[in-house]
């Protein structure tokens, strides 16, 4: 173990690119590089090049620290690396790897500061820099903001190269060859006589050699893997039901419980009366933590009768408690209130004199809401952990693992070297597991019976009750055409702040303006001559978090709405219009590309051949640094609205993986598309008042209407694609019933006011 010690270095090489410019925080502790992770448990006749290259005999295992939720993100890693180190993706075996800074993410913190995801100029660059540096100094680890991609693009590819030359080096040291004259192909070392030499074959030589640093990497010509349509590695498994997520993991002696969720904050006079749950058959324990009310039980259906059973008494009638939440009615009045000026939190946007031209003519205004959002994910919380008296063991889903590890030593008072997260893949998660509240209240179950392993999952009500949702939010709008222009757009917009909510809770610090209150507003490439956005932090009521798309998936809905009508209201061409304003070259292309793959003749409604009155929405919203733009066709069939047709176009400097690509795209058209039709969570006597899917519904398959997605790579960074395609979507959908019924709806859910078939 000693010798196999010295194999590689603590620290890892991440290349020349990534240490330009390190001097925002000081250059030496950005380029202080994190230890190796894997070298605190290599066994014997292992060896770690990278944190993210281990082999042994078996072969190779390749680290995939950010999370899968279904995006594909595990898949699009593998094959990052594999580019690189000249590996079959589909015969190595993928890991998540351990919590650790060494998989900081250097792009996600950059979507938090203004102006950091669109454009090149200095403020741009500068502000993207800074979230690279303060990410690698904190050791962020976490998954979300569409982020992976860019992240990964060049550092796995970076890990993948240092391991296959690395191993080209031991392989010249043990024949005595010129590393120059070996080549790698399918993990092998190939010499010039054709002899191969596997990799796990040079574990031993690999202990006298140091990491060879690469300066740069394959042209895109010589991809093998990337760019082109492959399988992502997880479809079979998926496909065939195979698949292993976090609800589905057993642990030996492991024990059941479920959590019902009690009205919160807790009332401390109430009592809970444990008795009837503990006299049912298979109950171990019952009891109360916080708001949660759980039993165990020798399986998780019996645990999830059991802590449904359990009765509260002296709650006052489940009346009002201090700190609980309001009722909708209140809640919209809160968000209303907050936009008088006196909450301003951000004028990010403020061109040209907006009063001066709302003066000059005709002021037309609109109040647009949207509600709030559950995350819903299909596999209900879980989490299974075994506490010991000098270990804890986490099998969860995560997509902050080191938060998660942090929290739960403070929890048990363990050090955090005794902590061990084991990442799960997720049956979804669309911002949820950004959370750690399941894994805290896991780890206070387990330690009611300590040394066993327990699998805590939550019923589906008590995931919709502890939900912390995407944030309700109001926008009022001001404007002014002239000549068929649009020549005045004024847009404020009131939220609650979802960095204040969810970055509270990681029990981290947060300054300045919230950017997620008008993201997917502020940031738009429209030169309108008199234009204004202005962003107001409504005050903290429910606690929320990251929603797919986050404060765009509400933003993009009331920018593109609003100039959806001051464009109709001047008579003009949506699209046309649309691209007049325009002041971004990549965004002028993915509008004419929607249009051009829709055939756009224009919005107005007609009949079709059928006698069906059809209409057309086009949307178009900059989000995450991604430009995408959406075509929805609808028809009034008499009975009710269907959506019959959606196109969608995003620039994203890259397509790494087109199948993938496209599937993620049409995911989020559909899961954009339901949820601005149908889904809302509306609030009374503390809770939400949907709690499973029967209220809570999305797009049926018989609604879902053919998807076309081109993406564009005529950027110079590559981007992620999981959350941009969402506003667009509920945006178009929104503008093209208007154009169907001639209704301007501006409430979400649509099904407030049509019906959809």
């Amino acid at each position: 173990m000693g010798r196999l010690k010295t194999i590689a270095r603590r620290s890892f090489l991440i290349g020349t690119v990534a240490l330009a410019g390190g001097v925002v925080f000081g250059t030496y502790a950005y380029r202080r590089d994190p230890d190796n992770p894997l070298l605190d448990d290599l066994a014997e006749g292992q060896a770690a090049i990278t944190p993210h290259v281990l082999i042994d005999t078996e072969g190779v295992t390749l680290i995939t620290p950010r999370a899968d939720k279904g995006q594909g993100t595990v898949s699009l890693q593998a094959m990052l690396l594999a580019e690189e180190l000249d590996v079959d993706p589909y015969a190595i075996r993928t890991d998540f790897g351990p919590p650790s800074a060494a998989y900081w993410n250097g792009v996600v913190l950059a979507e938090g500061l203004p102006f950091a995801d669109a454009g090149d100029g200095t403020l741009a660059r500068g502000s993207r820099k800074a979230g690279e540096v303060l990410g690698k100094i904190l050791g962020m680890q976490i998954t979300g903001g569409s982020s992976s991609a860019a992240d990964a693009f060049d550092r796995l590819r970076q890990a993948g190269a240092v391991a296959r030359e690395t191993l080209k080096a031991a392989a010249a040291a043990r024949t005595g060859l010129a590393q120059a004259d070996l080549k790698t192909e399918s993990g092998a070392v190939v010499l010039p006589d054709g002899t191969r030499v596997a990799y796990p074959d040079l574990i031993p030589d690999l202990a006298g050699v140091e990491p060879v640093q690469v300066d740069s990497l394959r042209d895109p010509s010589q991809w093998r893997f990337l760019g082109h349509p492959h399988r992502r590695l997880d479809i079979v498994a998926k496909s065939t039901g195979t698949q292993a997520y976090g609800i589905d993991l057993t642990v030996e002696g492991m024990v059941f419980a479920a959590v019902h969720r009690l009205p919160d904050p807790p009332d401390e006079t109430a009592r809970h009366d444990t008795a009837p749950a503990l006299a049912m058959r298979g109950v171990v324990a019952a009891g109360v933590i916080g708001a949660n009310a759980y039993a165990i039980a020798d399986n998780t259906w019996r645990a999830m009768q059991a802590a449904q059973a359990i009765r509260t008494e002296g709650m006052a009638a489940m009346a009002p408690r201090p700190g609980a939440m309001p009722d909708q009615s209140e809640i919209w009045d809160r968000i209303a209130a907050s936009l008088d000026g006196t909450r301003r939190d951000s004028r990010n946007r403020d061109l040209g004199d907006i009063d001066a031209a709302l003066s000059q003519g005709e002021v037309l205004t609109a109040e647009y809401r949207v509600p709030f959002l559950a995350h819903a994910a299909l596999e209900p919380l879980n989490a299974t952990v075994r506490i010991t008296a000098d270990r804890a063991d986490i099998w969860a889903g995560t997509q902050v693992p080191i938060v998660a590890r942090d929290k739960v030593a403070r929890l048990t008072g363990l050090p955090k070297a005794s902590v061990h997260v084991h990442n799960q893949m997720m049956g979804g998660s669309f911002g949820r597991r950004l959370e750690d509240d399941f894994i805290l209240v896991a780890v206070e179950i387990a330690r009611r019976v300590t040394g066993r392993a327990v699998k805590v999952t939550w019923t589906r009500e008590a995931d919709f009750a502890a939900d912390f949702p995407r944030p309700a939010a109001m926008a009022r709008g001001r404007g002014r055409v002239e000549g068929g222009q649009v020549v005045a757009y004024d847009l404020d917009i009131a939220a609650q702040s979802t960095m204040e909510s969810q970055v509270g809770r990681m029990g981290m610090p947060v300054f300045g303006p919230d950017k997620a209150i008008v993201a997917g507003a502020a940031d738009q490439p429209f030169a309108i001559p008199a234009y204004r956005v202005t962003g107001h932090r409504v005050p903290a009521m429910v606690p929320v978090s990251s929603w797919r798309s986050v404060g765009a998936s509400a933003n993009g809905v009331f920018h593109d709405c609003w100039l959806d009508e001051l464009i109709h209201a001047a008579g003009a061409d949506p699209v046309a219009e649309r691209l007049r304003l325009c002041d971004d070259p990549l965004s002028r292309k993915v509008i004419e590309a929607v249009a051009e793959m829709a055939d756009w003749q224009g919005a107005q409604p007609g009949p079709d051949g059928a006698g069906l009155m059809r209409g057309r929405g086009v949307a178009f919203c900059r989000s995450f640094g991604v430009p995408t733009a959406a075509i929805v066709d609808l028809s009034d069939t008499g009975a009710g609205l269907r959506i019959d047709r959606a196109f969608v176009a995003a620039e994203v400097g890259r397509v790494l993986d087109p199948v993938n690509f496209e599937n993620q795209v049409a995911g989020g058209v559909v899961f954009g598309l339901g949820h601005a039709m149908n889904c809302e969570l509306t609030y009374a006597g503390g809770v939400p008042e949907q709690a499973n899917f029967d209220s809570y519904e999305g797009m049926r398959l018989r609604q879902c209407p053919q998807i076309t997605v081109r993406g564009l790579e005529n950027g110079d960074r590559v981007r992620g694609i999981g959350e941009p395609p969402v506003p667009v979507a509920m945006a178009a959908l929104a503008n093209a019933v208007f154009a169907a019924t001639g209704r301007r709806i501006r409430e979400l859910p649509l099904s407030r006011h049509v019906d959809f078939v």
